[in-house]
């Protein structure tokens, strides 16, 4: 009860017969590998069961070793457990597990909590060079918000990948990555813009004429005085509603233009571009 574990070890001490494992009082997580199924299921129930099917040599590695740094936003119930196994070790395919063969340094890998897992420098890495750039960039603003990995060190470190498989790739997800973002979607935007060849600044504070603190915003045009705030499901709490057309109206007061961009508007990202574009380069063309 409250346990993972082996099937075989629970069928040799005697404790659940074969037929018995196949009872809906058990969850099977990997191919002999159950759990109480009164446990939450889950990436870390997942987790668990991995540490009991992986060999000795195996590292948890990429999107779950950045879960296992703290970043639990980097993954879902769907994304599978990955582990990185030495080259000379033989093991997997297993369902459920996504098993990576390369060696890995002592100096990349520590110990957590009784867990091998890639260091938060290595498993920056990894993300930024095998997932597509959007996807990477997201990641590494989480891993360098949660201080997973510092931006000097990421960027000194992708530098020196050179002409390593993915390499080039990293290089780019670094450069684009940012510290201060503070949801995926907003990363998502600020990518999309940069891309577009309008990089905007991440959470910048507007002043007023007296200097006073009017708001933060998501991104921003500071020369253009072109706010562009990513409206998340949070804002249709109640009270929300009242609370950001109070503060739109202080940043209008204080001569910018706000757009506001929801996930529906992310289906068309060329649209998106376009109004941004226009709002920037209108102060330009007035000029």
């Amino acid at each position: 009860m409250d346990r993972v574990f082996r099937g075989s070890d629970a069928v040799s001490a005697g404790l659940l017969t074969r037929d018995a494992l196949r009872s809906s009082a058990w969850q099977r997580l990997y191919r002999d590998v159950y759990a109480d199924a009164s446990l939450e299921p889950g990436f870390a129930l997942r987790v668990r069961g991995a540490s009991l099917l992986v060999p000795g040599a195996a590292v948890f590695s990429g999107r779950t070793a950045a879960y296992l740094h703290g970043a639990t936003e980097l993954v879902d119930d769907a994304l599978p457990v990955e582990v990185t196994v030495p080259p000379e070790v033989r093991f997997g395919p297993v369902a459920g597990l996504r098993v990576r063969r390369m060696p890995l340094p002592t100096r990349d890998v520590l110990l957590l909590r009784g867990r091998r897992l890639t260091g938060g420098l290595r498993t920056a890495l990894d993300i930024a060079r095998a997932e597509v750039l959007e996807d990477a960039v997201v990641a590494l603003d989480v891993l360098l918000r949660r201080a997973v990995v510092g931006r000097g060190e990421l960027r000194d470190a992708a530098a020196e990948l050179g002409s390593v498989h993915g390499g080039r790739r990293a290089e780019r997800a670094v450069a684009l990555a940012s510290p201060f973002a503070e949801s995926p979607p907003e990363s998502r935007l600020r990518v999309l813009l940069t891309l577009a060849g309008l990089p905007p600044v991440p959470q910048f504070t507007v002043r007023d004429g007296r200097g006073d603190v009017v708001a933060r915003v998501d991104l921003a045009f500071p020369d253009q005085k072109v706010a562009i705030e990513y409206d998340g499901a949070w804002h249709a709490e109640p009270g929300q509603f009242a609370r950001d057309r109070r503060r739109l109206n202080r940043l209008v007061a204080a001569g910018w233009t706000v757009i506001h961009v929801t996930a529906a508007d992310m289906r068309d990202p060329d649209g998106v571009v376009a109004r941004v574009r226009a709002a920037v380069e209108r102060p330009r063309a007035a000029q």
